[in-house]
This record gives C-alpha cells, sequence and structure tokens, in this order.
C-alpha cells in the first residue's frame, strides 16, 4: 500500500464536503449528457443483415424479441478464435444479469460476434451466461460499423510494436495479433417504430465503461484502478483469476 495523506475525521468531512459538490455536479452533468444521447437522429437502417442465432437464421427486426428497443454489445470474437476476448468477457458478466431488467423496461439486450454461433455458444456455456448471442458473420453488421477491420487497414499498428497485452489476450483467444485486433468491440442502439429499425447510438472505447461496473467500483477504492505504470493488466476471465 503506497504512503498517503492521513489526517483527522474533521479534515475528512470537510474535504469530502467539497468532492461531493464536484460529484453532484457530475451526475447532473451526465443527466444532461443522456438526454442529448436520447435526441440525436435516428438512422433508418436500409441494409438488410442477417444473423445466426440458436433458433435459425433472423433479421435486425427479429432480433428485437417483440419489443421496441434493441441494445447489443459487439463482442470481439472473431472466426478463427478459439475463445472470447477476456475484457468482453469481463463486460458480459455485467450485461448478462441485468438483460432481464432491461426487458422489463422493452429493451432486447444481445450479444453480437463474427464468429460462428456453435462457437458461442460452447463459450457462453462455460462462462454460464444466458443472455442470446447470435453470429454475424455471415453479414457486414460490424464492419459497417467499424468493429472490423482489415490487414491492409491495421497493417501500420501491426508493422510497429505491439503492446504485450495485446499479444497476452491474441494468445488467450487462440488466434494471432492480427485476427484478435480484427475484431472491436462496440454498443450500438437501435428502435423499431412501424416496422423499420432505426440506428439510434454507437459508441467504443471508454464509452463502454458503463458496462464495466467493477471499474466504478475501483474508482471508490483507495487504489483506484491501479493500472498504470509497470503493473501488469489484471483483467481476466472470471473463471481463470488465482483462488486467494
Amino acid at each position: 500500500m503506497p504512503q498517503h495523506r492521513v489526517g483527522t475525521q474533521e479534515e475528512f468531512e470537510a474535504a469530502r464536503e467539497e468532492l461531493l459538490a464536484e460529484e453532484k455536479e457530475l451526475t447532473r452533468r451526465n443527466d444532461e449528457l443522456a438526454r442529448k444521447r436520447r435526441v440525436l437522429p435516428w438512422v433508418p437502417v436500409e441494409k438488410e443483415y442477417s444473423f445466426e442465432t440458436e433458433a435459425g437464421t433472423k433479421s435486425l427486426a427479429e432480433l428485437f424479441d417483440g419489443r421496441s428497443q434493441l441494445l447489443i454489445y459487439h463482442f470481439m470474437f472473431g472466426p478463427p478464435y478459439e475463445a472470447g476476448c477476456p475484457v468482453c468477457s469481463s463486460i458480459a458478466d455485467t450485461i448478462d444479469p441485468n438483460a432481464v431488467h432491461l426487458a422489463a423496461r422493452d429493451v432486447t439486450m444481445l450479444l453480437v460476434s463474427r464468429a460462428p454461433v456453435e462457437k458461442l455458444q460452447a463459450y457462453e456455456k462455460r462462462m454460464g451466461w444466458g443472455i442470446e448471442w447470435v453470429s454475424a458473420g455471415g453479414s457486414d453488421f460490424n464492419r459497417d460499423l467499424g468493429f472490423t477491420h482489415t490487414e491492409e487497414e491495421l497493417r501500420p499498428f501491426l508493422e510497429g510494436e505491439i503492446p504485450p497485452i495485446v499479444k497476452q489476450y491474441a494468445e488467450s483467444c487462440g488466434t494471432d495479433v492480427a485476427a484478435y485486433v480484427a475484431e472491436g468491440p462496440g454498443m450500438s442502439a437501435y428502435a423499431l417504430s412501424d416496422g423499420t429499425v432505426y440506428r439510434t447510438y454507437v459508441t467504443t472505447a471508454r464509452g463502454l465503461e458503463p458496462a464495466m461496473a467493477y471499474y466504478g467500483l475501483l474508482d471508490r477504492t483507495p487504489m483506484g484502478r491501479n493500472e498504470g505504470g509497470d503493473q501488469p493488466f489484471w483483467l481476466r476471465r472470471h473463471d481463470e483469476y488465482e483462488t486467494t
């Protein structure tokens, strides 16, 4: 544990009051951003996409499963992968138990990857999830959203110095670096109105942090995320942590 300033209860309460004012302002700002997110223009999805599911081939509209809203997590699991991305797996750990609550608010939540649906089902069984997971491997769905990249597009990255964590995760997925980084994580949202599907929101990178609940909790611990400097990147699949 690093050295840290020690103070009295009175000093703590005074500093906490100042911080609380900033936290409340951040909450109000986040509420305003959520409102602006909801009033973004809806874009009709005119391209026909097909998805392989446990129940057969479905269209994007059919994925709504009778609801008017659809939220998709684009999970990094490409056709050559033998296991899902560890980071995406940690996100699915958060999404899976929340799907039932989203359904109660007229939102269908599911995962989409490009690997064959049989691979996805086998990995889901290993992870113990119950959320719907479909394959978009036969369509340009992920590609059109910017979550699938060609080797040519990735060439500058692949010809540079590959970060150790990328090599580590590629190996843990049973594939090479080029195939691993060809996939990208993301989240996209849709509305179904009068038979037309509209895309309403897309995000990636740190925009996915609301689905990474452990970060919000770590941000409230004494050492925080503690990922800087020489610290090894700690995130693993939930069945790969060493028991302590």
